[in-house]
C-alpha cells in the first residue's frame, strides 16, 4: 500500500548578516507553514546568515553542537510537531579553522538529526559584470551522497549548485529517492536563465518530487537572490512557486505519483552502462 499523502512547504527568505535574526524570521514563517497544515517544511540554503565577508563568515560560523541556528530548528521541530529540513547551515567543521561545511540537516518531529548532506559542488563562477563566486575559499566540499527515509518515501539531499550536476540526482534515484530536496541562494541571472528548466529536468529525468526553497531578495553587499520557490511533480508540473518575496508555498504529495511517473516513462529501469 502507497504512503498517504502529505502537505510540503517551502520556505522562502532572506536571510542577513546575524544570525538571531534569520533565526527569529524563518521560524516564524515555520510557524506559519504548520499552522497551515503543513507535515514536511523546508529551509533554503544558508538560511543562518548570508554573510558576504569571508573573515566576518569564519568568525561567525560555530561548530554544529554550538549553532544557535540548529539548536533553534531542532526546538522548532520538537515544538511544531513536523518534520524540517533545515535547508544549510554554514557551520565550523570540526578541527578546521579555514574552511567551513555548508550543511543540510534533516530534523524529524522529535528533534532529532536524522540526517546530514555536505554540499559537493562549490560553486566557483563569474558571471560577468563583477559577478563572481568563489565558494571553494570558505567551503570544503562533501564527498558522499545522501538519502534518508521520511515517513513518505526516501528523500535525496542537495544543495543548490548540486542541481547543475545530473548524475548526482540519477544516483540519488536509483538509491530509492522518489523526493529531491535543492535549498538554495541561486542568483538572479542563472536564475532567470535556469532555475526552472534545471529543477523540472530533474523531476522529469528521475520520476520524483523536487522540493526546492530559496532565498529571495538583496542581501548584504549588495548581493541578490532569485527567489522563486518550487515544488515540482515527477511529471515536470510546477505546483507551487514562491515569486520574488519572503513567503511560504505548499503543496498536497501524493507519492503515489512517483511510480506512475516512472511507469509512463520508465527512464530509470532503462539506464545502461556505456564507456
Amino acid at each position: 500500500m502507497p504512503p498517504a499523502s502529505f502537505t510540503v512547504a517551502c520556505v522562502q527568505t532572506n536571510s542577513a548578516r546575524e544570525p538571531d535574526v534569520n533565526i527569529r524570521a524563518a521560524s516564524d514563517l515555520v510557524r506559519r507553514a504548520r499552522d497551515g497544515n503543513a507535515e514536511f517544511i523546508l529551509l533554503p540554503e544558508i538560511v543562518n546568515m548570508i554573510e558576504p565577508k569571508r573573515e566576518l563568515l569564519l568568525a561567525k560560523a560555530r561548530p554544529e553542537a554550538d549553532d544557535p541556528a540548529l539548536a533553534a530548528f531542532r526546538a522548532l521541530a520538537r515544538e511544531t510537531g513536523a518534520w524540517l529540513l533545515a535547508g544549510s547551515l554554514a557551520v565550523r567543521r570540526e578541527g578546521e579553522n579555514e574552511k567551513l561545511a555548508n550543511r543540510s540537516f534533516l530534523l524529524a518531529p522529535d528533534g532529532e538529526i536524522r540526517a546530514r548532506y555536505d554540499k559537493i559542488h562549490m560553486f566557483d563562477v563569474d558571471l560577468g559584470a563583477g559577478e563572481r563566486y568563489q565558494e571553494s575559499r570558505t567551503y570544503l566540499p562533501g564527498a558522499k551522497i545522501v538519502t534518508a527515509d521520511v515517513p513518505w518515501g526516501r528523500l535525496g539531499m542537495t544543495v543548490c549548485y548540486d542541481l547543475r550536476f545530473p548524475q548526482l540526482y540519477r544516483a540519488l534515484a536509483h538509491r530509492g529517492a522518489g523526493f529531491f530536496s535543492v535549498p538554495s541562494s541561486f542568483t538572479r541571472p542563472t536564475g532567470r536563465a535556469h532555475w526552472h528548466v534545471l529543477l523540472r529536468a530533474r523531476a522529469i529525468e528521475n520520476g520524483c518530487f523536487v522540493f526546492a526553497p530559496a532565498q529571495c531578495g538583496e542581501h548584504a553587499e549588495g548581493r541578490k537572490t532569485y527567489g522563486h520557490s518550487l515544488i515540482v511533480d515527477p511529471w515536470g508540473e510546477v505546483l507551487a512557486d514562491g515569486g520574488e518575496e519572503t513567503g511560504i508555498i505548499t503543496a498536497r504529495i501524493d507519492p503515489a505519483r512517483v511510480a506512475e511517473a516512472r511507469a509512463k516513462v520508465p527512464a530509470l529501469a532503462s539506464d545502461r552502462p556505456f564507456d
